[in-house]
């Protein structure tokens, strides 16, 4: 009988030497009739390479495997399921996996990335089926019911936007994937393109069904050749297969996708700069309105969401949006994919209910740091999220809780850090990652982070309380006069780290505390 081992193709799994591990199980499986699997990664990265061997009682995970260990682990009954100090048992049953609620992560690291007949034995397609059955408007309105928001940093209803786009009237109209994943401590995006990339092309589908969109285009940015040649062998097996191209599915229907490799600006994540770049111009924010919802791709009516949105729709239309919206809190529904990275014990991707506060998420799930000294701050949301102290670990993962802390979720990213972090430091990269990165379209932005960099460093040298009320006016210009959220985000992490570290900037008391 041919013994199935599953072995990560992630990006992260293979900078930690899965190749080598592939290889080497192929060498050592003289006499043995082997099947290597290349899956996603579940998302457990301090396990990594993490290999999984099927048994009739279930898989059974051993990590993290190194190329050297596997003569040993052979010897030790690798294909049975063996016992050996690597061995970590049943995947789901390790608790960093048991204590999440996978709904969008689900089929992660356990199916054949191009394979659209084991997507289909894992649940998936059920989505687009109950789409064609409820028709434009009740997918729609499905999507609104779910309470989904857009998970790349606005939290805007996706539904709304949704019915938006179907309401307007053009003759061509678009489906954009925004896969442009810059924000540091993100990698969500990448891994559902890696690993289970045919729940995103189902998604795009169900989105163009729904709003009478024809094509989509998924923007990828160009840091992830791994992403980009999984996505392009799922495309062509999904055309093969009826999910893409005309008639998909087997209904009225037409929809195809094309991938676009990004221009390496991280402005090009801000929906409108992204249209440009799609279009062949520089990237550069557009005024609104108009809406892409009226005027977007090429001037059409244009729908964009990010990866995790649009895959989050098959399992909203397959199970109901009651059971989608039944998770979460307030007007945060759902789950929500958080990555854990920076200082932290236990990096990894972590699915659960919006609700589970900060403090849970990095001293229980994450472990602390992997320093093992004391926790200092943590960024949520990106390089120009707010840097949170352990005062406000009880802040609870939540769109409007983490607003009312002064933070942002954005696309999930948790980046720890412990006590030896220079918070100024952290605030000056800030305006200077601004300043790097704008497109120049508005003076705020484009200025106001050079002038930032330049009072930053005049506190640095000793002058901070003479130059804190000018570096609190130059964030209040810069966050209401910008054009985007780069320029009007920049001041999050700086006023955050100038209002709860203030001795990182020679300061007593922070202006904002003291009056």
């Amino acid at each position: 009988m041919t013994v199935r081992i599953y072995v990560p193709a992630d990006a992260a799994a293979v900078a930690l030497g899965a190749d080598d591990v592939a290889a080497a199980i192929g060498r050592h499986a003289a006499g043995h009739a082997v099947e290597i699997i290349r899956t996603g990664s579940r998302g457990l990265f301090w396990l990594e390479p993490m290999i999984e061997v099927a048994t009739p009682a279930g898989r059974i995970a051993y990590g993290p495997v190194a190329s050297e260990d596997v003569a040993g682990l052979v010897a030790a009954g690798l294909f049975h399921g063996g016992g050996h100090p690597l061995r970590l048992g049943a995947p789901e049953a390790i608790p960093f996996l048991a204590r999440q609620t996978r709904l969008t992560f689900g089929r992660c690291g356990v199916v054949d990335p191009a394979s659209a007949a084991d997507y289909r034995a894992h649940g998936g397609g059920a989505g687009l089926e109950r789409a064609l059955e409820l028709g434009p408007e009740g997918i729609v309105e499905a999507v609104v019911q779910s309470g989904l928001r857009g998970r790349g940093g606005a939290g805007f209803p996706t539904g709304i936007k949704w019915r938006t786009v179907a309401a307007a009237h053009a003759p061509q109209k678009y489906i954009v994937c925004n896969a442009d994943e810059g924000d540091s401590g993100t990698y969500a995006d990448r891994m559902i393109m890696e690993g289970d990339p045919f729940v995103l092309i189902e998604g795009m589908a169900i989105a163009g069904i729904a709003v009478g969109a024809s094509r989509g285009y998924v923007y990828l940015r160009s840091e992830y050749p791994h992403a980009a040649v999984a996505f392009r062998r799922a495309l062509e097996t999904a055309r093969r297969d009826g999910l893409l191209g005309t008639r998909i599915g087997g209904s009225v229907h037409d929809f195809d996708i094309e991938l676009r490799m990004g221009a390496g600006a991280y402005v090009c994540g801000e929906e409108t700069a992204l249209l440009d770049s799609i279009e062949g111009k520089r990237g550069q924010v557009r005024a609104k309105p108009p809406l892409p919802a009226h005027h977007g791709l090429f001037g059409r009516p244009t729908v964009i969401n990010n990866v995790i949105s649009l895959a989050s729709v098959p399992f909203i239309l397959a199970e109901g949006p009651e059971t989608y919206r039944d998770f979460g809190m307030g007007r945060s529904r759902g789950t929500m994919p958080i990555q854990l990275a920076g200082n932290v014990r236990f990096g990894g991707l972590f699915e659960t209910g919006f609700g589970m506060t900060l403090g849970e998420l990095v001293d229980d799930i994450g472990g602390g740091t992997a320093s093992g000294r004391p926790v200092r701050a943590v960024q949520v949301g990106g390089p120009l999220g707010a840097y949170f102290p352990r005062a406000l670990f009880d802040t609870p993962f939540d769109y409007e809780a983490f607003a009312a802390a002064g933070g942002l979720i954005g696309h999930g990213g948790v980046v720890v850090f412990d006590d030896t972090v220079d918070l100024r430091a952290q605030a000056r990269f800030a305006m200077e990652f601004c300043a790097i990165e704008s497109c120049g379209k508005c003076t705020p932005c484009r200025i106001g982070s050079t002038r930032g960099v330049e009072v930053i460093d005049r506190m640095g040298a000793g002058d901070g309380p003479a130059q804190e009320t000018l570096l609190r006016d130059l964030c209040e210009t810069m966050k209401f006069g910008s054009l985007c959220a780069l320029g009007g985000f920049a001041p999050y992490p700086v006023l955050s780290a100038l209002d709860h570290f203030p001795e990182d900037f020679g300061l007593k008391t922070p202006l904002a505390v003291a009056e």
